[in-house]
């Protein structure tokens, strides 16, 4: 109950602080002409993104449906794994929350403006403007994959202290087994009863 209300919290923070900035760098036309430690500044895109990723699909009608389609399908998945699959995994829980608030905050764009809003230029890395939910996507979902692979229990290769939580509990398993099974083998038989009354 604890980690579903810090991942709501988490979820709608990070919505709202995605959509207040977008709808700052559009107010204000923010366009900054230098780059902050030389990667990054906020720079709108003027008409903002139609498409994807770079601009992809945006001449394309149907295509912007169809991706449309699959991000309110992505949402409804992403809720569906935060509440049922990974109940008991809290990091994973966590980054469940952070992709959402992205998709949402993205798929909000696409249907209030018919456009997504960018405005964080980090081209100098290499990539294109995007905003702060695409941030919210591609860090929460990187960070879900090092969950699943490596922390807690149920990772696929647990590390430090859950592997050590592991090991334990396989082998208090194991001893309950083998004491099951040395109990089962050292029971004494029941002695059939007697046929004399003690009075012959």
């Amino acid at each position: 109950m604890i980690v579903t209300l810090i991942g709501g919290i988490v979820m709608f923070s990070l919505l709202a602080l995605d959509l207040i900035l977008k709808a700052w760098a559009y107010a204000y036309e923010v366009s900054q002409p230098n780059f902050f430690l030389g990667f990054i500044r906020i720079n709108y895109l003027p008409g903002g993104n139609p498409g994807i990723a770079w601009g992809m699909f945006g001449d394309s009608k149907g295509a912007m449906i169809a991706v449309t389609i699959f991000t309110c399908v992505m949402i409804v998945g992403i809720a569906a794994l935060f509440l049922f699959m990974f109940k008991k995994n809290a990091p994973a829980r966590i980054c469940l929350a952070v992709i959402e608030a992205g998709a949402v905050g993205n798929l909000v764009d696409r249907l209030c403006l018919g456009y997504v809003r960018d405005f964080v230029d980090v081209s100098r890395l290499g990539f294109n403007i995007c905003n702060f939910a695409d941030f919210y996507i591609t860090f929460g979902a990187v960070a879900l994959l090092i969950v699943i692979l490596f922390i807690g229990k149920d990772a696929v290769i647990p590390i430090g202290k859950w592997r050590r939580e592991l090991r334990r509990e396989r082998e208090a398993e194991r001893a309950k087994e083998q004491a099951k099974e040395t109990s089962d083998g050292t029971e004494p038989p029941s002695e059939p009863p007697s046929e004399h009354n003690g009075t012959e």
